[in-house]
């Protein structure tokens, strides 16, 4: 095995590749929306490319940082996200948008701590793992603790309501407790707790058991609940294999809710095909992939669960992302990495894999 000395440059193109294919098509799927509402089609898409540009700055400057540099500050990075957290639901600090109180306005833009917090949790989960790797396996030493915060800071990104980036938060941090050797029993008891727990999240808002209905039959509100799904199918079906070419979706005309958001991969489908989609999907998988063997030949354990953390969190998303646009499971409220419009999301999932990018340059292939 021998170590690396610079970063690996497979990632990082697939990654701007990614960056790229969502500009173009934040674009595409906007530019009406954007000329009916700012009179400029560009809006959007401009837009887009100055979050992409701040956000690979953030990825060139937080690779060249050495990642064993945010262990030292797991801590205060935590604190600071679970402040900022608290401060969204503050009336007057937090903005309501989609009926939720996500958002802290800085100047002309906003930022979503929830964003921050995915990263902030992973760093600290890490960092207490590889510090106390033996307790792990026991509930009241180890485990529990960690579960404990993990609800904690849940709890709070559901007071916005969010309960699709809560699922991201949860299931990535269960997942990096689960491969640092967690007990299989613990799980199960929480499967049965997280279980019931969601289901009465579902039962105790009524906009979310009009997603769950809207997700088992749509055409039973075909102009209410079901709307977006079904829009989203009529995007999906026309496309074929080939897509009707790039620009020329039609459920971008003011059909489909926003579609350079949460349903962008609508419009990928719709205008790319089967094919377009089939490769946009690859570049997530080789992400994954890249990623995780990134992990698993870090030099140090905090390196490793960081790295396959990250990727495992975006990977999530994407999953949970796609399956709502096809149909798979209820609407969720969640943005697709790299492709969907926004500026908090973008930025830190690209601060993110410059953290990976920096674990790759010590890894041992």
């Amino acid at each position: 095995m021998r170590k690396h000395q610079y970063a690996d440059w497979k990632l990082i193109v697939v990654i701007y590749l990614l960056v790229s294919i969502g500009i173009l098509m934040v674009y595409s799927a906007s530019s009406i929306w954007a000329s009916y509402r700012f009179e400029d089609p560009l809006y959007f898409g401009k837009r887009q490319l100055l979050f992409a540009a701040v956000g690979l700055i953030a990825m060139f400057i937080v690779s060249r940082i050495p990642y064993h540099t945010w262990r030292n500050y797991a801590n205060h990075i935590l604190i600071i996200c679970i402040i900022l957290l608290a401060l969204v639901l503050i009336p007057g600090v937090g903005l309501v948008r989609g009926g939720a109180r996500s958002w802290i306005g800085v100047g002309a833009f906003s930022i979503q701590p929830a964003e921050f917090i995915k990263l902030g949790l992973l760093i600290f989960l890490a960092d207490r793992v590889a510090e106390r790797q033996k307790e792990i396996v026991y509930f009241k030493k180890g485990f529990g603790p960690m579960l404990l915060l993990v609800f904690f800071c849940f709890g709070l990104i559901m007071l916005q309501p969010d309960l699709g980036t809560g699922l991201i938060l949860v299931g990535s941090c269960f997942t990096l407790l689960f491969i640092s050797g967690a007990q299989i029993k613990h799980f199960v008891f929480l499967a049965v707790l997280g279980l019931a727990g969601l289901t009465g999240l579902i039962a105790s808002a009524p906009y979310r058991i009009n997603r769950v209905t809207a997700f088992i039959n749509p055409w039973n509100d075909p102009l209410g609940n079901g709307f977006q799904i079904i829009q989203s199918l009529y995007a999906i079906g026309p496309g074929g294999l080939f897509g009707l070419g790039y620009g020329n979706s039609l459920q971008k005309y003011f059909y489909l809710p926003e579609p350079h958001n949460d349903f962008i991969f609508s419009i990928v489908a719709e205008e790319l095909g089967f094919i377009g989609a089939t490769i946009i999907l690859g570049l997530f998988f080789y992400l994954l992939w890249k990623g995780v063997q990134i992990g698993l030949n870090a030099p140090d354990k905090f390196g490793s669960l960081l790295a396959i953390g990250i990727v495992i969190q975006i990977s999530l998303q994407v999953i949970i992302n796609i399956s709502v646009v096809i149909g798979l499971i209820p609407v969720t409220g969640i943005t697709l990495p790299f492709l969907s419009y926004g500026g908090s999301s973008l930025t830190l999932t690209l601060a993110a894999m410059g953290i990976v990018i920096n674990v790759s340059r010590s890894a041992h292939y």
